[in-house]
């Protein structure tokens, strides 16, 4: 199977780094997938996005991320998050009470919508 170094790193911490079959991302152009040998790009990512990467020891990895950039090289996937937070991280109830909370800030529903859309990827198979 073909594989592909790649990372993910937030402002405040680096979440992950290994190497990887595919990786989903959403940017403001859309959902891409990125499979090694994958044409090089340079993407930016939304607000409320999550991402999702498949290891080469076939573990799914779900993060919510707030914005930032992924790069593709021929090397190597770089996903360079503003904020991340892993799904299984996620406090389901909070991030629910947020996303409902009149008097939330747009920052922090976009941040529970995206935790709540990473926690039902995970879920899915």
């Amino acid at each position: 199977m073909a594989e592909i170094a790649a990372e993910l790193v937030a402002v405040e911490r680096k979440l992950w780094s290994g190497k990887a079959t595919s990786v989903s991302a959403q940017t403001t152009e859309g959902e891409i997938g990125v499979l090694p040998g994958h044409e090089p790009l340079l993407g930016q990512l939304v607000e409320d996005g999550v991402v999702v990467i498949r290891t080469v020891d076939g573990e799914k990895l779900v993060a919510a991320v707030q914005g930032g950039f992924i790069s593709v090289s021929t090397e190597k996937i770089t996903i360079l998050a503003d904020t991340a937070v892993w799904a299984s991280e996620v406090d389901t109830s909070a991030a629910e009470a947020a996303e409902n909370r009149a008097d939330a800030s747009r920052s922090d529903h976009d941040r529970a919508v995206s935790e709540l859309r990473a926690v039902k990827r995970l879920q899915e198979h």
